[in-house]
């Protein structure tokens, strides 16, 4: 029996352990985002490693929008939680809504992306994630447009849109309707 208490202890405090870490590490940051820009209430994001333990992947959870919001709040969170963590490196940042992977970023890409916040055009770094962005079974979910710069802005934008619809938009859509 005393085993058995043993094993239990043991793994509450493992499981602890796991949680302090994912906290320590990633969610304070996101938690210190959204409470620092007023423009960022109404989001809610959790951050943890995938799997809560594979310290290399991280799981960026969108977990509610608000109706005040616009998808540009909500890629401004995305943006400043990079720069707070601009010093870590990560293979892939997997974006979640609710729970469920729907795409994932490049580390690399994540880690210029706090780089350079702040000091990049933002709208150059907005109409850019798009061509970043790859769907879960490793292809890319957007084109890489050449050509005139206009037409490519155009296009850009576009994918933009529809990437922030496939994220987490439409769900929403739906879950408000429910």
């Amino acid at each position: 029996m005393k085993k058995v208490y043993t094993a239990i202890i043991l793994i509450v405090l493992l499981c602890g352990g796991v949680l302090s870490a994912n906290y320590i590490f990633l969610q304070r940051h996101m938690n210190e985002v959204l409470k620092e820009d007023p423009r960022n209430d109404g989001i809610s994001v959790w951050v943890y490693y995938k799997w809560f333990v594979n310290s290399s992947e991280i799981n960026y959870d969108l977990r509610s929008v608000s109706a005040e919001n616009s998808s540009l709040d909500v890629s401004r969170v995305m943006l400043q939680f990079a720069e707070k963590v601009k010093d870590y490196d990560f293979s892939k940042v997997y974006l979640s809504y609710r729970g469920k992977d729907k795409f994932y970023l490049k580390g690399g890409y994540f880690k210029t992306l706090g780089q350079e916040y702040g000091i990049q055009n933002p709208v150059y770094t907005l109409r850019t994630i798009p061509e970043n962005v790859y769907m879960l079974n490793g292809e890319r979910a957007y084109s890489v447009w050449e050509g005139g710069l206009l037409g490519v802005m155009g296009k850009q934008m576009e994918d933009l849109s529809d990437f922030s619809k496939a994220w987490y938009l439409d769900d929403f859509i739906k879950s408000m309707s429910d």
